[in-house]
């Protein structure tokens, strides 16, 4: 999946490149770390960290690999939260098409509106679930937050 044609010929980001996006503007939020500092890790300006936080800039394999070091995550961090794989061929050289494809899954709001900063509220949650590291207790953290969401709606 590429990017897709607007309405005014430009390109849009694809789904998968804005769920990239914020799943590196959350750890970086929950890191307590600017744009600025990522940047400087990453030897890129800040400018391109906001391009590559709102999924306008497609990240590579080896700029995957760097995040996955100064984040200190497995690449399946980053995609996290994407599921529901159906039929779409995918052809491959010398091979029968593969049927693969996929969608996003219902994200929370705020993760993907826009370059707006977490709450300090958020991020300290964040910051805090980060440390959790049985992931038994980090799955009913989780459980627990969501059934307190749905609760309050």
């Amino acid at each position: 999946m590429g990017k897709r044609a607007g309405s005014d010929g430009e390109s849009a980001p694809s789904p998968i490149d804005i769920h990239v996006g914020a799943r590196i503007r959350l750890r970086r939020t929950a890191l307590g770390m600017s744009q600025e500092k990522l940047g400087d890790a990453l030897q890129l300006t800040f400018q391109q960290i906001q391009k590559y936080e709102r999924g306008v800039n497609r990240v590579g394999a080896s700029r995957l690999y760097d995040l996955c070091r100064v984040f200190k995550v497995s690449p399946d961090y980053f995609f996290d939260g994407l599921s529901d794989f159906e039929a779409r061929p995918m052809p491959l050289p010398s091979a029968a098409p593969v049927s693969l494809s996929f969608s996003l899954a219902e994200e929370p709001a705020g993760l993907t509106d826009g370059p707006e900063p977490l709450s300090a509220d958020q991020t300290e949650l964040l910051t805090a679930f980060t440390r959790i590291s049985d992931p038994d207790v980090r799955r009913r953290v989780l459980d627990l937050v969501k059934s307190l969401s749905v609760a309050s709606s």
